[in-house]
């Protein structure tokens, strides 16, 4: 069954092959601009004053990202910290932020305040929220779109590049091109920004490319390797980065501080080998899809669709299959493999979430993992594998738990 799920996937790897070699060119380009050397590595305390390896990545991830500027910072704790830094850097109380995608992914909804009463949302600080509902087959209601951005107060559109615990597809870099262009026409001075988790280089353009104001993402993600211990980035015009920095820092300082604490190697490192192990989640991402197919299980994308994330949906039904899923890639993973995952209570969720994730940092999902909140219709998103010979056996541990 294995031999013939990977047959059906070589088409799709060859395809994902050609993107990772072609950005590595433009990292090994990045990094020769910005005169990388060992002195990058230093890291520093403290203040974190004159650190040339922060300072060098920050010019790194802006040419990378398509930007003017960037702030790479492990103070960031999580994803969901840099888009909200990067929101607040986009309205002023009594103006409104606009989301072109749907609900924005669950973490997020207490930042902005659409739920919860968590103090220091945005919400708290007078700024509104409106959405717009994607179109039944998840493509952006274009025509919605340009009504609601004709509105007074309208300060920025936000996308949700990943799919996030929905059924959609994932946003293409030429589909975020488009609604770019369409907000634009209508007024250019609202601000598009993009939550790209999940998302770098599964393409050759990142969303900067194609005209966004801004975008923010996770280094225990994609652009971190594996290798990252910590952090997020927020690249975009350098009058919203500084504004963005001055939300994680304070007022007066922005990004000027923030010592490295010996992590500018890893940071280094792991973004080297960021394209590389992005394409190997893909590949573990497709094989999935592909031995999904097998076993009759609903899964999306399809094995021979293009990607614009690393995620797997596969919709299981039930809690016991979902359990049985995440046990069996938990058994595949290279730590905590003699864990069993159970649903709890996150932090930020409202629905219990089952999550297996036997990673080398606690959280990271560009290393094999799977995850879902307990609710219908019972699927496990799928994604990451640093490399894809774990990844496929992890797999096919998921469907030897699904066939007992």
């Amino acid at each position: 069954m294995a031999e013939q799920a990977e047959t059906r996937c070589a088409d799709r790897f060859r395809a994902i092959d050609k993107i990772s070699e072609k950005n590595t060119e433009r990292l090994l380009d990045a990094f020769r601009n910005a005169r990388v050397s060992e002195a990058c590595f230093a890291g520093t305390t403290g203040y974190g004053y004159d650190d040339l390896g922060r300072e060098t990545l920050d010019r790194i991830y802006a040419e990378l990202m398509g930007t003017e500027s960037a702030i790479v910072r492990i103070g960031f704790v999580n994803g969901t910290h840099a888009l909200t830094a990067a929101l607040f850097a986009l309205a002023l109380p009594g103006q409104h932020l606009l989301s072109a995608t749907g609900l924005p992914y669950d973490t997020l909804q207490e930042a902005i305040g659409i739920r919860g009463n968590a103090f220091g949302s945005l919400s708290s600080y007078g700024i509104g929220y409106d959405q717009i509902d994607l179109l039944p087959d998840g493509r952006i209601n274009i025509s919605a779109l340009k009504t609601a951005a004709a509105k007074s107060g309208t300060a920025a559109v936000i996308l949700q590049r990943s799919r996030g615990y929905t059924e959609r597809k994932a946003l293409s870099v030429d589909e975020i091109a488009e609604i770019t262009e369409t907000v634009k026409a209508i007024n250019p001075d609202i601000a598009v920004m993009v939550d790209n988790c999940y998302g770098e280089f599964t393409d050759i353009r990142e969303p900067g490319h194609v005209g966004v104001d801004l975008l923010a993402g996770s280094l225990i993600k994609n652009p971190g390797g594996g290798l990252a211990p910590a952090g997020g980035y927020i690249a975009g015009r350098s009058e919203l980065v500084e504004r963005a920095a001055m939300r994680l820092t304070t007022p007066g300082i922005g990004g000027e501080c923030g010592a490295s604490l010996g992590c500018n190697r890893l940071l280094f490192q792991g973004l080297f080998l960021a394209p590389h192990t992005t394409a190997q989640a893909l590949k573990t991402a497709v094989f999935c899809a592909a031995m999904m197919e097998q076993l009759g299980i609903r899964s999306f994308p399809g094995v021979n669709d293009n990607r614009s994330d690393i995620i797997q949906t596969v919709c299981l039904g039930s809690e016991e299959r979902m359990r049985r899923f995440c046990r069996g890639i938990q058994k595949g993973a290279p730590v905590d493999a003699f864990v069993t995952p159970e649903p709890w209570a996150m932090p930020g969720y409202d629905d219990p979430v089952i999550m297996a994730a036997g990673s080398f940092i606690q959280g990271s999902s560009i290393e094999l993992s799977a995850d879902g909140p307990i609710r219908p219709p019972y699927a496990v998103y799928m994604q990451g594998g640093l490399t894809y010979e774990s990844g496929k056996l992890g797999i096919l541990m998921a469907v030897e738990e699904l066939l007992l």
